[in-house]
């Protein structure tokens, strides 16, 4: 029986786009573990598919009866919001350029369409600085091409026609990807976002034929975290203890009191962070008699801020405050301060590290779990400050945090472009609250730049990069995000990692969480034999995915 051929479609009213949305947004989420696998790097943190599809989540919330406009330009506003990763970023943007393209019609045909996807490129490219061959963006802007062609070579062509040549050429695109960028073909991949763009068009083009995609459960979500099954008699070192010193004239100038400092904090207590510039000493450490720790501090020169607190205090009203947490208000306080600090981290003890040393909000968020839009904005709201820095500490949420700047109007966002979690934890050290905003942005830039980050984790797969190859399970060590060194075992893949740490001044070694102490230890006790230039902090962590994150800091370093 011969197939009948499907009625054509001219216009599509705000309804039929909403429908295409949402089947759009099943296709990704049903999707998402394949765009995941599609990772360059063989380790555990492909999150592309999952940021992406919760970019889309919301879309359902979207109401009816709108005008394409109107139904447009709220599912951009949504995207925005719910934007995860550069991935889910670069979509969002993308399909704001649509809901501009399309803001006063009451419907759409071919030529708006057309419009409609040149404008989305034009949106997604303006954000990015440098735009790479072999990406998400050439996906866009091939799919864009080909349907501006289509329409010039027939201008009666029909709304379905078009998204068949479109998704086309958009497939065809994507299996070319390789072609453009040698690090897919390295990899035997496509590019991770295009594939998830091609999802979203083939979702769009299902339900303009009538057979819209429907969402694939997922199973049940993961358990809430219990801190309460943490015992405060668990903690070693009660106070967590911070101080400002301005030197005196004899110690003006930098690094001239780093060694005897380390050594006495490290003597003292642990989770030790020390900085040092021409004028000033800050430290952090936690420890069983802070007073020591200032009496020590004042052969410096005198105290400028000094702050305690009781982390079995805290530990008992984080229980509190995680029991109620669904109450916490996501509304803007009023602002009563000139500055204030938003970071990004996984791993409860990088979460309590950051809180130490100086950051009012954190959010759960990193290498597989990008936070959206929304979440940076709301804990800048919850902070009562004029400006607010963020601190990503991964190049995969520096677009969605300047998104979060965007959409702000009553205080002001400065991202601070941080990518990893040592880098964050120097920029924050560097904050001085006597400067201006762009001093301090200055300031911090040139602190985390003074940074190296090393990481241990292992391969996913069997594969071939940068001319390493790497068998599955395989221990891997990163040098700034680039793979330096393959080993059988953590041990073997550290000693090669620590060639890199040659003079270095400072090692801070953050274990993850499943890592266990004793481990750790032994690593930092290889390190300190190794590298005996370097005072060595090992500090829980408890990240996932990387058994170690690794600050380095050299001889010069502030």
């Amino acid at each position: 029986m011969a197939k009948k051929d499907k009625k054509p479609i001219k216009r599509v009213i705000g309804d039929v786009f909403q429908k295409m949305m949402v089947s759009a947004a099943n296709l990704l989420h049903n999707h998402k573990e394949e765009a995941n696998n599609m990772n360059v790097f063989p380790v555990p943190d492909g999150d592309t598919g999952i940021n992406m599809s919760l970019t889309m989540s919301s879309l359902e919330s979207v109401g009816g009866g709108l005008s394409i406009g109107e139904s447009s330009e709220q599912a951009a506003g949504s995207m925005l919001r719910s934007a995860r990763g550069n991935s889910g970023a670069i979509l969002s943007l993308f399909f704001r350029g649509v809901g501009k393209s399309f803001h006063d019609a009451e419907t759409a045909g071919v030529l708006q369409f057309v419009k409609a996807f040149e404008k989305g490129t034009e949106e997604a490219y303006r954000a990015v600085q440098a735009p790479t061959e072999g990406t998400i963006l050439t996906v866009m802007r091939r799919t864009a091409e080909a349907g501006r062609a289509a329409y010039e070579n027939n201008k009666n062509i029909d709304v379905c026609a078009l998204f068949d040549v479109i998704v086309k050429a958009a497939e065809d695109t994507l299996a070319h990807t390789p072609d453009m960028l040698p690090a897919l073909k390295e990899a035997g991949v496509v590019d991770a976002g295009g594939y998830g763009f091609v999802c979203v068009l083939k979702g769009m083009k299902a339900a303009l034929d009538g057979t819209p995609i429907l969402r694939e459960s997922d199973g049940e979500d993961a358990p809430a975290a219990d801190f309460s099954a943490y015992e405060t008699a668990d903690i070693t070192f009660a106070y967590c203890t911070e101080c400002i010193v301005d030197k005196s004239e004899e110690y003006l100038g930098d690094d001239v009191a780093a060694a005897e400092c380390r050594a006495f904090l490290f003597s003292v207590g642990d989770s030790v962070v020390y900085a040092e510039d021409h004028n000033i000493i800050k430290i952090h450490v936690h420890t069983s008699d802070p007073g020591r720790v200032l009496s020590f501090m004042l052969n410096y020169g005198s105290l400028a801020t000094v702050k305690i607190e009781n982390m079995r205090s805290q530990h008992t009203g984080l229980v509190a405050e995680t029991a109620s947490s669904a109450v916490k208000a996501a509304e803007s306080v009023p602002v009563t301060k000139e500055y204030g600090f938003v970071s990004v981290c996984m791993g409860d003890g990088i979460h309590d590290l950051f809180l130490d040393v100086g950051a009012d909000e954190v959010i759960a968020g990193g290498q597989t779990m990008n936070p959206s839009t929304q979440d940076i904005i709301d804990a800048a709201h919850r902070i009562p400050a004029k400006n607010v820095f963020v601190l990503p500490n991964n190049k995969n949420i520096r677009m969605v945090a300047k998104q979060a700047a965007e959409l702000t109007t009553d205080r002001k966002i400065w991202v601070v472009p941080t990518e990893t979690v040592p880098e964050g934890i120097a920029a924050l050290i560097a904050y001085n609250p006597d400067l201006g905003v762009k001093e301090n942005l200055s300031a911090m830039e040139d602190a985390f730049r003074l940074v190296t980050t090393m990481s241990v984790t292992y391969a996913v797969r069997d594969t071939k990069i940068g001319g390493l190859k790497i068998a599955k399970g395989q221990h891997l060590g990163l040098v700034e995000n680039t793979i330096a060194c393959v080993s059988d075992s953590v041990h073997e893949c550290m000693e090669q990692l620590m060639r890199g740490m040659v003079d270095a001044s400072y090692v801070m070694l953050l274990y993850g969480e499943t890592v266990s102490e004793e481990e750790a230890e032994s690593i930092g006790a290889a390190i300190r034999a190794a590298v005996p230039s370097a005072e060595v902090s090992v500090i829980r962590g408890g990240q996932p995915v990387y058994d170690y994150v690794i600050s380095v800091e050299h001889v010069g370093s502030v």
